[in-house]
């Protein structure tokens, strides 16, 4: 795989050169989850919570809307300072943050360790790591080599889903890991590319902003990682939203000043193959809809086989138009400074 930084590109970091590597990530997460130990039995789980924040929380969303249709128990993800009142000893609760002192997710794990949950820690080490084996969890370790908890989501996310298959919750996951993996390589190898869609799509998009729209579960978690990455990458605003929830609201709010709202928003329609029949019929009209009132309306469609192969490729094309979009405004895509100050203000 050929290296694609160039010596004018602004990137202390190397975001362009973790996010070619994410098929690498996702093979590496799942050899490291192979024969965890410290898994309870199938028997023992009536529910799932995934415990995070950001770009670490972001893995539990993955794992609902991949293996919601198919794992028979509850599962919930929960982003704050506590556990849902349901945790007890039947709960199979993992504690994802990717430093593990991530102040919401460590302390939402405590109550659920309190509570009697079963414990799986996804963590780099810190507060949680500490934690683990007094609570008889099992810990993943993550890699040294991510900068930034956006740019180990393949770290995060595999784990879940293998974890889960090892418990007895969702057998074939890792046949979906495999396609996956394949699939990230062959949409780096397109993207890669100096003319490749991605830049085309944050060329359009250019200082507009952009409202990302996906369709089901799984076009709503692709739609959340385009807005974060090009918030957090870009370090430019964002919106995302869903079908069918966008047109029983949001679609309304859309009738008026389009004088003004085409000169600001660019639509970009993620699709995959996963959309409901209704859902498709409702792209089409929201689509006819839309392009009177926004800059440009921009279709992206998911390659590759079986639900998380199409999620995760969705969310590396995404990733690859957050730093072009970073690119084109001279912006360093790694830093996150205004993050970093709002942790020092809440630590003092």
């Amino acid at each position: 795989m050929n290296k694609i930084l160039t010596p004018d590109r602004l990137d202390s970091l190397d975001m362009h050169g973790v996010i070619s590597r994410f098929a690498e990530q996702v093979r590496t997460a799942a050899e490291a989850v192979r024969n965890l130990d410290g898994l309870p039995e199938h028997d023992q789980i009536d529910s799932v919570v995934v415990l995070g924040m950001g770009g670490s929380g972001i893995a539990g969303d993955v794992l609902t809307a991949v293996g919601g249709p198919f794992v028979p128990v509850p599962m919930v993800v929960t982003k704050g300072y506590a556990p849902p009142s349901f945790v007890g000893p039947g709960t199979l609760c993992f504690a994802v943050s990717f430093s593990g002192d991530t102040e919401e997710t460590v302390e939402a794990a405590e109550a659920a360790a309190s509570a009697g949950a079963r414990m799986v820690v996804v963590a780099r080490g810190g507060a949680l790591a500490d934690a683990a084996p007094g609570w008889g969890a099992a810990r993943v370790p993550l890699p040294d080599d991510i900068p930034m908890p956006r740019a180990g989501l393949g770290a995060m996310a595999v784990p879940l889903l293998l974890v889960l298959e090892q418990v007895g919750l969702f057998p074939g996951a890792s046949g979906w890991v495999d396609a996956a993996a394949r699939q990230l390589e062959a949409r780096r190898d397109q993207l890669n590319l100096p003319d490749s869609k991605a830049r085309s799509v944050a060329r359009t998009i250019g200082r507009t902003i952009p409202l990302v729209l996906g369709g089901g579960p799984l076009g709503a978690v692709a739609a959340q990682r385009w807005q974060k990455e090009i918030q957090e990458n870009a370090k430019a605003p964002a919106f995302a939203s869903a079908i069918p929830e966008f047109c029983h609201n949001e679609i309304c709010g859309w009738g008026q000043n389009g004088d003004m709202t085409r000169q600001v928003f660019t639509l970009v329609e993620l699709r995959h193959d996963e959309e409901h029949p209704q859902e498709t019929r409702r792209f089409d009209l929201i689509r006819d809809l839309m392009a009177e009132v926004v800059h440009e309306v921009v279709e992206v469609r998911a390659e590759g086989e079986g639900p998380l192969a199409q999620l995760f490729d969705l969310m590396l094309f995404g990733s690859y138009v957050s730093l072009h979009m970073a690119e084109q405004e001279g912006i360093d895509p790694g830093p996150i400074p205004v993050l970093d100050e709002i942790k020092r203000a809440l630590a003092g």
